[in-house]
């Protein structure tokens, strides 16, 4: 059996997830970004149980199978920035529709008819994340971010992120240097 959590996008609310399932004593075979796997059916008061205790995290699971494969295309493109070095083997369109075996077309028109905008606007955000990431905590040049990030040029980089912050790379690093500096997520 899957179970799949909506908002579950990063390693902070995986360990939250985890920890409720050891508080219920439920064991799982294995989790993914956005998804528990369950070698056995769960009892409809399980999943209420879960369900419970996940919105303490701001977490809760999904039924709907569109609300579920939108949650797919995020997980889907955070995974590919946390690996992605280099040349991307496909374009990303093709990466997505490969991952969660649908036309690119549908899962855009899925997407945008959930979340009242694009996949690309999500893509570019969660880009942009991945970028402050790497200044902030991997302390990688803008050159490098540039390449491994797989933009065209670094004035590329540069001008998308000042388009999607309103602050320049150099002001961000700046801050991000200070003893002050609070990690603020864009949406």
């Amino acid at each position: 059996m899957i179970l799949y959590i909506k908002n579950m996008v990063c390693i902070r609310c995986k360990m939250a997830v985890k920890a409720v399932l050891q508080e219920l004593n439920i064991e799982y075979v294995s989790m993914e970004l956005g998804k528990v796997v369950f070698s056995s059916p769960l009892t409809p008061e399980q999943k209420s149980n879960i369900n419970e205790r996940l919105k303490y995290y701001s977490l809760e699971l999904m039924y709907n199978k569109k609300l579920i494969l939108v949650e797919r295309i995020k997980t889907a493109i955070i995974e590919r920035f946390h690996s992605l070095y280099g040349e991307p083997e496909l374009k990303f369109s093709a990466y997505l529709s490969s991952q969660l075996q649908y036309d690119y077309t549908y899962l855009a028109n899925v997407f945008s008819e959930i979340e009242g905008s694009t996949i690309e606007r999500f893509y570019i955000s969660t880009k942009i994340e991945r970028v402050k990431e790497l200044i902030v905590y991997e302390e990688l040049s803008i050159k490098e971010i540039s390449y491994n990030l797989n933009y065209s040029s670094v004035s590329h980089l540069c001008l998308q992120f000042k388009k999607v912050t309103g602050m320049t790379l150099s002001i961000f690093k700046k801050l991000s240097e200070s003893k002050s500096f609070v990690w603020k997520k864009c949406e």
